[in-house]
């Protein structure tokens, strides 16, 4: 047997990305039961564009907002809340019971704690001179 080695590549082949990621959720699995893991989307349209959207996931009883965006010309009037309302509704319908996002100083942490996400954890100098700020919520 060949001994091993460990390299820096530029990039994984696609099957080689598959294979790591099907072996990490086999053995978290087993740790810790089926994933059930299910994507989420939430979109605000007008005339059928695109202008604000809540993206996220859900898994082991969790909802994990990765996205949220509003088009400048919606920000302010409610959408945010209503999309995260939405995805929240969704998440508990699926059978969770808690959510948590990250975001940053220059986005938008006390939104989120304005809708009753506390924070749990922060980064400093993510980017430098900014925050990264880590919330969760009971649903």
């Amino acid at each position: 047997m060949s001994q091993a080695s460990v390299r820096i590549e530029p990039r994984l082949a696609p099957e080689d990305q598959r294979l790591a990621l099907d072996r990490l959720i086999a053995f978290n699995a087993a740790a810790a039961g089926p994933l059930a893991h299910r994507e989420l989307f939430v979109s605000l349209r007008q005339d059928e564009a695109l202008r604000g959207a809540c993206i996220g996931r859900t898994y082991w009883g969790w909802l994990f907002v990765d996205i949220l965006w509003i088009a400048d010309e919606f920000r302010g009037q409610g959408y945010g809340k209503t999309l995260i309302g939405m995805a929240e509704d969704e998440a508990r319908s699926r059978g969770c019971r808690h959510a948590y996002l990250d975001t940053f100083s220059f986005q938008a942490p006390d939104f989120y704690r304005r809708l009753g996400y506390a924070e749990f954890g922060r980064l400093p100098d993510f980017p430098e001179g900014h925050s990264r700020h880590f919330l969760t919520k009971a649903l």
